[in-house]
C-alpha cells in the first residue's frame, strides 16, 4: 500500500491537532475503496489516537480541528454542538457586491433537496433556521469576470451553508461544481482561514492559498 501524503500539520498540543486540509480531500472515509484517502486516516497514520471532531466539505480548504483521544473529541464536540467555537472562511464569489461598513446577514433557512441530494436549497417552510454573517473584502477578475472576495461567518452549521447562502444572493463562490457547474474555475475558491475557542484561549488563523 503507497504511504499516504504528507499531512499540512499546523499545531500539535496535548489535546489537538491542527491541519490545514487541502480542497479535493475528504474529512473522513467514503463510501468505496477509492474514498478512503481522507484527512482523518493522514493524521491517523502518524497520530492512531486522531478523532475527528467537525468536518469540512470535500471541496473546501483550511482549518480542520481532530482531538487527541475520545475525552478531547467529547469535549470538542461539545464546544461546537453549542456554539463556542468561532469559524470564518474567505471565499470569492461571481459578480460584484456593493461595499458596506458593517456585516451583513443572510438569514435564509435550509433543508436537504433530496431528488438532488446532497444539494440542499432554501425553503422557508420546512427548512431548519440558517444564518450567515459577511463583509467584502474588495473587488477583483478571474477568467475575465468580475468578482468579489468575501468574508463569512457561519452563525448556524448546516451543510452547504455558505455555498447555498451565496447562491442565494445571485453571488455563487467561483468553481463551485455542484451549484455552479458552468463555472470553469478548478477548484471551490471556499477557505476555512480563521478558528477560535476563546474559552479555551485558542484561536489559529490561516490565510488562503487563492
Amino acid at each position: 500500500m503507497a504511504p499516504l501524503p504528507a499531512l499540512d500539520l499546523l499545531a500539535e498540543r496535548e489535546e489537538i491537532l491542527l491541519l490545514n486540509k487541502p480542497s479535493g480531500l475528504l474529512s473522513v472515509p467514503g463510501r468505496g475503496e477509492d474514498k478512503q484517502d481522507c484527512a482523518i486516516h493522514r493524521a491517523q497514520a502518524r497520530f492512531p489516537e486522531a478523532l475527528i471532531v467537525h468536518r469540512l466539505d470535500m471541496a473546501t480548504s483550511g482549518l480542520l480541528l481532530l482531538a487527541r483521544g475520545p475525552e478531547w473529541q467529547r469535549r470538542l464536540s461539545l464546544d461546537f454542538a453549542e456554539r463556542r467555537v468561532h469559524k470564518r472562511y474567505i471565499a470569492v464569489v461571481r459578480g460584484c457586491i456593493a461595499q458596506a461598513k458593517d456585516w451583513q446577514l443572510i438569514d435564509l433557512p435550509l433543508i436537504t433537496d433530496w431528488p438532488k441530494r446532497p444539494r440542499q436549497k432554501v425553503c422557508f417552510e420546512a427548512g431548519k433556521p440558517s444564518q450567515t454573517r459577511y463583509r467584502v473584502l474588495g473587488h477583483e477578475e478571474r477568467e475575465g469576470q468580475a468578482c468579489t472576495r468575501v468574508e463569512l461567518e457561519p452563525i448556524t452549521g448546516r451543510t452547504h451553508q455558505l455555498r447555498m447562502h451565496m447562491l442565494a444572493l445571485g453571488h455563487p463562490i467561483v468553481g463551485d461544481a455542484l451549484y455552479a457547474p458552468e463555472d470553469p474555475a478548478p477548484r471551490l475558491l471556499l477557505h476555512a482561514c480563521h478558528l477560535s475557542l476563546p474559552e479555551r484561549g485558542w484561536s489559529f488563523d490561516c490565510p488562503p492559498e487563492f
